[in-house]
């Protein structure tokens, strides 16, 4: 068991990213709702047990270094999971009468606002992210019979290209970005 208790870089940056090329690296994949919590336990590619007890409100991110060992030669990086995104999809609108488009958006916005579901509108886009069972949210959607809108679910990675950092965060937390941290060699 390997008890962590700060993140001593991440990868992605340059000091890391160069020491790596020499060094056997073990990861521990994590979904973004976990990256968020300060406590919890995990397990490595290898089935290792890491006890993270990090300082309050700090946050994991995709690349960050939890465990060196300069004897063994050895990394231990977060690999964050995305969870899917749920895309409505309100182009077909345009072609619709006003008090058609004002009422499927104020529908639109008091069914997700209802679920206290996070959503992030890019030109005719609303990005959701899918935080229950897919079913669950499809049923959601299915219930308000929204006639002129289309949804399906993508992957995080696929929509992130398309977004402001400030959206990512609103939508996936600010799990995603990678940060730079001072590194000790």
């Amino acid at each position: 068991m390997i008890h962590v208790t700060e993140i001593l870089g991440n990868i992605s940056s340059l000091e890391w990213a160069f020491r790596a090329e020499n060094l056997s690296v073990r990861r521990i994949e994590v979904d973004q709702w976990t990256a968020q919590k300060s406590r919890f336990v995990a397990y490595d590619d290898f089935g290792e047990e890491y006890v993270i007890r990090l300082p309050r409100h700090t946050q994991l991110h995709d690349g960050d270094i939890v465990a060196y060992d300069s004897v063994a030669n050895l990394v231990t990086i977060i690999s964050l999971k995305l969870q899917d995104v749920m895309v409505v999809d309100m182009g077909s609108l345009s072609r619709q009468p006003f008090d058609v488009v004002l009422r499927t958006a104020v529908e639109l916005g008091h069914a997700l606002g209802n679920q206290h579901w996070a959503a992030v509108v890019r030109g005719t886009m609303v990005y959701v992210p899918l935080i229950l069972d897919r079913k669950v949210m499809e049923s959601v959607m299915q219930s308000h019979n929204f006639e002129h809108l289309d949804y399906s679910f993508r992957p995080a990675d696929n929509i992130i290209p398309y977004l402001s950092p400030q959206e990512v965060r609103r939508l996936l937390g600010s799990s995603t970005h990678s940060h730079h941290h001072d590194c000790d060699f």
